[in-house]
């Protein structure tokens, strides 16, 4: 690819990423009032950081079952209400675990 090419595309996606977060800011004046509009834009972030972290976790292990086994390490754990760091350092020991007893199966 030529440089002035890669520079356009990274100007364009750069002038689009601006407009998609100053648009909203410069249309909606006023508060939100409509409850229905209101609860969708306050679950948004959950359900994009759901789609985006889901696949990732299932994609980013040797095998399913291990990554199946941090998942599951991680939900119990946060459902006990521990730290990010005990939950996040806890599921990768598990999974380390889990792909090493693999490799012996």
């Amino acid at each position: 690819m030529k440089l002035p090419y890669v520079l356009a595309c990274i100007a364009l996606m750069a002038v689009i990423t601006y407009l998609l977060r100053m648009l909203p800011l410069v249309l909606v004046k006023g508060q939100i009032k409509n409850s229905l509009i209101r609860s969708f834009l306050y679950y948004v972030p959950y359900a994009v950081l759901s789609a985006m972290t889901f696949p990732a976790i299932f994609s980013s292990t040797g095998s399913p079952v291990s990554a199946t086994a941090g998942f599951i390490t991680a939900l119990l754990l946060s459902f006990f209400k521990k730290g990010l760091l005990t939950v996040a350092l806890s599921a990768a020991v598990v999974v380390y675990l889990v792909e090493w007893i693999l490799r012996f199966f």
